[in-house]
């Protein structure tokens, strides 16, 4: 009978137990939830949106969510929606607060601006709906004003009004000309009214380059083509001319493009055409295709795709690799050496001492990707005027295969610029003349000897 007590007590914590977990957690966890709903503006989960419909004053938007292209706009017109802008009015409507509500059922809507909404949203989640209505601002200037219709209550909320007010048509059109990601073009062709650059990327491992194919072959310059490949990325409308009579007049006037620009990737080609028929009106276009819509765009755009071969030459002068390199002559007024890489080991030629690796390999990369700054002339002509004659410095580079494969000449030099010749490209150009205060002494590269130090005990 002694153990009644222990077992009475067992019992009474047992079903103590039993009720916090049936009644209390259930009741203060579905309480949380309401107070967390409570907080939301929209009370629909994101990820099962299907559609969205935004109306104003001057329009009534309406968009669909497809598993391949994502939203897309079916009225008043079927196109490709602004995925970006859609994105960012979702977010805002998903993580936006209410700070309170301020009624509930109202008789009279004027006092907060939703007896004539800026902006209605209707939202679809299958077959759930909600719709919104955006009103006045608030007492502070982030704030809006909000019914929502489920429950047709008034809410202050922390919505932003720059993210709903003078929304338009062209707000949420597809403004992307161009269906581009860097990683997949293959192939760029820019074709002007009396030349054309064709460039092609080729999968050399670790890293595929970039390369010219007409109208020359050679290496082309890395950053100028990811450049360009960002200007195309960025080319957006900044006007729409559906097709129609005023299409069919602007197209009149466009005739001979100033640049066409042709992609290739796995997926397919691209091609647009830029246009700016009028010097004086400043207007540039762009078309897609032949009975698409016609694209007001930036007139800057044309300045920065109309590049001359020469932009896009590997403009590093001496004409190889830094890593390709097997020997490398240095001439100067003072200095005459030659470096022998041997099994990833700078040595100078004829003399065994161990020289400072990472100073030989740092002057011999930038021998090696010093680039030409400005064009001079295209072709060599005479070279005194240049100080080329006698150059102020020459460096001339062998292959692993003992030919010769680059050369370098520094001439004349004033206001920071010299002359050069370089093996990649025929002519004379200006570079930085840097490297020729940068060319170190003999003495200068061999490894400092440093005596040991006794241990401290």
């Amino acid at each position: 009978m002694r153990y009644w007590p222990t077992l009475v007590m067992a019992l009474v914590l047992a079903g103590l137990g039993l009720y916090l977990y049936t009644v209390e957690l259930p009741q203060q966890e579905s309480h949380e939830q309401q107070e967390t709903a409570d907080k939301k503006v929209l009370l629909l989960d994101q990820q099962t949106l299907t559609g969205l419909t935004v109306k104003t004053d001057r329009h009534e938007l309406v968009f669909a969510r497809t598993p391949e292209k994502g939203w897309m706009m079916t009225a008043p017109l079927k196109t490709d929606a602004d995925q970006r802008e859609l994105q960012n009015l979702i977010r805002a409507l998903v993580t936006g607060a209410v700070s309170r509500i301020v009624e509930d059922r109202p008789a009279n809507l004027t006092p907060y601006g939703l007896d004539d909404p800026i902006t209605t949203i209707t939202i679809m989640a299958g077959t759930e709906q909600e719709t919104l209505s955006i009103g006045d601002s608030g007492p502070l200037s982030s704030t809006l004003y909000v019914l929502r219709e489920s429950d047709r209550k008034v809410l202050l909320t922390n919505l932003a009004p720059k993210d709903f007010v003078n929304k338009t048509l062209m707000t949420f059109r597809r403004k992307d000309l161009l269906r581009l990601s860097q990683g997949d073009v293959e192939q760029i062709r820019l074709t002007y009214p009396t030349t054309e650059v064709a460039l092609y990327q080729t999968q050399e491992k670790p890293k595929s380059k970039w390369r010219l194919r007409y109208p020359i072959e050679a290496e082309a310059d890395q950053t100028e083509v990811r450049t360009l490949l960002f200007r195309l990325e960025d080319l957006k409308a900044l006007g729409i001319v559906d097709p129609g009579p005023e299409r069919d007049a602007l197209a009149n006037t466009l005739t001979v493009p100033k640049v066409k620009v042709a992609i290739h990737t796995a997926e397919g080609d691209q091609t647009i055409k830029l246009y700016q028929p009028d010097l004086a009106s400043g207007e540039a276009f762009a078309e897609t295709t032949p009975t698409g819509p016609l694209y007001r765009i930036n007139p800057t755009a044309i300045k920065d795709l109309t590049k001359e071969l020469f932009t896009f030459q590997d403009k590093r002068l001496l004409g190889i690799d830094y890593t390709d390199i097997a020997m490398l002559s240095v001439k100067t007024a003072t200095e005459h050496y030659v470096l022998i890489n041997q099994q990833k080991e700078w040595v100078m030629e004829d003399r065994p001492e161990p020289l400072d690796q990472q100073a030989t390999d740092l002057f011999v990369s930038r021998v090696a990707n010093v680039p030409a700054e400005e064009r001079v002339i295209k072709q060599a002509g005479p070279l005194a005027p240049y100080g080329l004659v006698a150059p102020a410095a020459e460096f001339i580079a062998t292959g692993r295969d003992g030919k010769i494969a680059g050369k370098l000449s520094i001439g004349s030099h004033a206001n920071g610029l010299a002359y050069a010749m370089g093996q990649r490209i025929p002519g004379i150009f200006q570079i930085r003349a840097d490297l020729l205060t940068q060319v170190p002494a003999k003495s200068d590269l061999f490894a400092q000897k440093i005596g040991k130090t006794p241990a401290t005990p």
